[in-house]
């Protein structure tokens, strides 16, 4: 039996792409986030651009935005998104030693764009492993989350600080 809160089924519980078809266009938002926990040789390698594959910052980008575009080839059942913006920062962080990364999505459609937000910032993350790998094989991929979202019949939601 299917979940009526599951969208993404049909009263027979087999997945199905819903239909947005009925929805009103709307100003839609995401942020995501996550980190990429390392050793402290590699965040200095990164720091540098000491690596021999590049910039690894500036490749992680691009692979972001890149990776937001694409989201409805990679989500089985994600909409296409006309995207309006993409971003994506990253923040080098001691503490971990790692760096954390926000990415953001934004459209004037008919779906969320949370799936969009969390491609780019799940890309930049892997990116950011595959350059450094050669350094640090052990680097582990963490906390990849939605923040926030706006826009939408669902209304706005924000991660409270306890959760996560």
């Amino acid at each position: 039996m299917s979940d009526e809160r599951l969208s993404h089924t049909d009263g027979s519980g087999r997945a199905r792409m819903v239909d947005v078809s009925g929805k009103d266009e709307s100003e839609r938002y995401a942020l995501a986030s996550g980190a990429i926990r390392m050793s402290a040789t590699t965040l200095d390698a990164i720091r540098a651009n000491a690596l021999k594959k590049g910039d690894v910052l500036a490749v992680a980008r691009i692979a972001a935005i890149m990776a937001a575009k694409r989201t409805w080839e990679l989500i089985p059942l994600c909409h296409p998104v006309a995207l309006t913006d993409v971003g994506v920062e990253f923040t080098l962080d001691e503490s971990l030693p790692g760096v954390r990364v926000r990415s953001h999505a934004r459209t004037l459609d008919r779906t969320g764009v949370e799936m969009e937000a969390l491609t780019a910032a799940s890309a930049a993350l892997l990116t950011i492993y595959d350059m450094a790998k050669a350094l640090d094989r052990g680097m582990a991929i963490i906390d990849v989350m939605l923040l926030e979202k706006t826009g939408g019949s669902s209304g706005d939601w924000r991660r409270e600080e306890r959760d996560g």
